[in-house]
Parts: C-alpha cells; structure tokens; sequence
C-alpha cells in the first residue's frame, strides 16, 4: 500500500555569536618638560654726590638782612660792654689822681695802633660734602627645572559575552501525496470500467 501522506519536519535554526573575554591594558606616555628662567647681569651704577654749601661764605661778603642784623646786635653789644669798660676805668682814674682830665683826654685823643681791620673777603669758605661713587654689579646664571611625568597603565577586564539569535522556528510540514478522496465517493472509475466492458 502506498504512503499517502508525507511528513517533513523544519529543524530550528539559530545564530550565535560569542564574543571571548579579554584583559585590555591602557597607559600613558611619559614625558619630560623642561622650564627655562634667563638669568641677566644688573648694573647700579651711582655717580659721587657733591653737596656744596656757599651760605656763610656770601654771608662774609654780603650778609642777609637778618645776619646783617645778627652782626650790627652783636657789634653794638660788644661796643656797649668796651665804651662800659672804659667809663668805669675813667671813673676810677678820676677818683684816684688828680688832674685826670688831661691824661684821659690825652688816651682819647691818641693814634689808633695795632690792628687795623684789614681781612680778606670772603672769610670764611664754602661748606662741601661728597660721597663716594658705587657700582654694584649682580649677576645671575640662568636655571632649568624639570618636571618628569611617569607613564602610567591602567588593566581593565572586559568579561564575555554570548548572544544568541533564533533565525527559523521549528515546524512540522504534512503533504497529501495519494489520489483525490471524493465525498461521495466518485464513480467515474467504475463507470470506465462498465464502458469497456460493454464495448468488448
């Protein structure tokens, strides 16, 4: 007897993909900078100083109004204390001897002697002051700083990874492979076969 039906059966297929675990390693560069501070040479240079003072020597020539005041104060006391001077030896003469009158009007009457007031001008010099020059010199060499940067390295582990996609689902396939099954059944076999046998 022949098979009337015929069975076909569609496997499931699936798709994997399986990514592997992995350590990775990451690190940086090393590196080296260098700063550079110029140095220099630096000069102070300062000149001599001369201070020169002229007020007592133009004082000596021509006074000011106040020193010419000062002066006059100071002559008219230093005469004042002379003329005093003598008024007192005179009184006292006059106590003592007779006849004084003439020998002192005989001293007042007399030739000035000794010194005569001859001086040079200006009497006194100028006032000077000086310091002395200074150089200072500084010299400084340049300098270099480094800064070195040490590499550094980082591990990092990437775990697995497993990833699983189902392309085509299972399935049972059933086809009819006999004759056609009428219903009623058909009569059209037997209706031939009455046909030839009537013809024979």
């Amino acid at each position: 007897m022949e098979a009337l039906l015929k069975i076909t059966t569609i496997p499931m297929e699936y798709e994997m993909k399986i990514q592997k675990a992995r350590l990775e390693y990451s690190s940086t560069k090393s590196g080296l900078v260098i700063n550079r501070s110029k140095g220099g040479l630096t000069m102070e240079n300062r000149p001599i100083n001369l201070s020169l003072d002229t007020f007592q020597a133009r004082n000596s020539v021509c006074p000011t109004t106040m020193e010419s005041v000062r002066q006059s104060a100071e002559k008219g006391t230093a005469a004042a204390l002379e003329a005093t001077a003598a008024y007192a030896k005179e009184s006292a003469m006059l106590l003592k001897i007779p006849n004084a009158l003439d020998q002192i009007f005989s001293q007042r009457a007399q030739q000035p002697t000794g010194e005569f007031g001859l001086r040079f001008i200006p009497t006194t010099g100028p006032d000077i002051e000086w310091s002395d020059p200074d150089l200072s010199m500084q010299y400084q060499t340049d300098k270099l700083s480094f800064d070195i940067k040490v590499a550094n390295g980082n591990f990092e582990f990437i775990p697995g990874n497993i990833e699983m996609s189902i392309t085509q689902m299972p399935d049972v396939n059933i086809e009819y492979i006999g004759s056609p099954l009428y219903v009623p059944p058909s009569a059209a076999s037997h209706f031939n076969h009455t046909s030839m046998d009537v013809l024979a």
